[in-house]
């Protein structure tokens, strides 16, 4: 890894799990400016041979993302990114703050319309081990029905909107643009066209290679296999809404 002569802009994609957030990294990648180089505190990450680099205090890991990160041959790279997931901020607790501080970062942050689907989604991925799903792959079969504890939902529910009120509160306006997984599944080329604007680099077509699916198609009622006590739990809370969308 070496310094680039000049840095480049840098930015983070924040989000809940199974929010989009590989999904939108595989198409920001496109970009022959912008290059996002996976999960900075995934030890398993694979941009990111050196599994030591967690041993790094959080500043030094951001330098690392963003003034000494891996260089690409076929990118002239302008702006610099990387990915980070809300549990993975509680495993480093100092983490979030040192980011927001990082001279002149933009977010992008992602977010699904009914946090119930993240974590149905989460939990599937978990059992299976497949967490992604391309446009080739018709034939695999659709993933278990899952049971979910109330008080695992209470949490999970509780996190998103802890951590999408901590986002809202640590960046300026101006710094921050969020994208909804749902728009992004439908209409990538509208929400990319934005994201290039935020981020301040030319418009760069899409070329419809990296073509994600969801993995589960089904309505909530089918694929939960206590949704209706779940939803009697949280018929009279905020969380209600969670339990009326049970159709995509």
């Amino acid at each position: 890894m070496t310094h680039s002569a000049l840095s480049p802009e840098p930015f983070a994609i924040l989000g809940m799990p199974r929010t989009g957030t590989h999904y939108l990294e595989a198409l920001l990648n496109e970009h022959p400016n912008v290059l996002s180089n996976g999960e900075l505190l995934n030890t398993y990450d694979t941009n990111w041979p050196d599994k030591d680099r967690l041993l790094l205090s959080d500043c030094e890991l951001l330098e690392l993302a963003y003034l000494r990160f891996p260089m690409r041959s076929d990118k002239k790279v302008t702006h610099v990114g990387c990915k980070i997931n809300e549990p993975q901020f509680q495993e480093r607790p100092d983490f979030f703050d040192e980011l927001s501080r990082w001279p002149g970062l933009k977010v992008i942050f992602l977010s699904r319309r009914n946090t119930l689907e993240s974590l149905r989604s989460l939990v599937q991925a978990r059992q299976t081990r497949q967490w992604l799903k391309f446009s080739s792959d018709d034939d695999a079969a659709p993933p278990p029905r899952v049971e979910l504890p109330i008080a695992s939902c209470e949490a999970y529910f509780k996190a998103a909107d802890d951590f999408h009120a901590r986002v809202e509160h640590a960046f300026a306006s101006a710094s921050l643009l969020e994208i909804e997984y749902e728009r992004l599944l439908r209409e990538p080329a509208a929400c990319l066209e934005t994201i290039w604007d935020f981020l301040g680099v030319p418009s760069h077509q899409l070329s419809g290679r990296a073509i994600l699916e969801r993995q589960e198609s089904r309505p909530l009622n089918e694929t939960v296999e206590n949704f209706d006590a779940l939803r009697r739990h949280f018929a009279d809370g905020p969380y209600a809404r969670f339990f009326e969308m049970m159709t995509h």
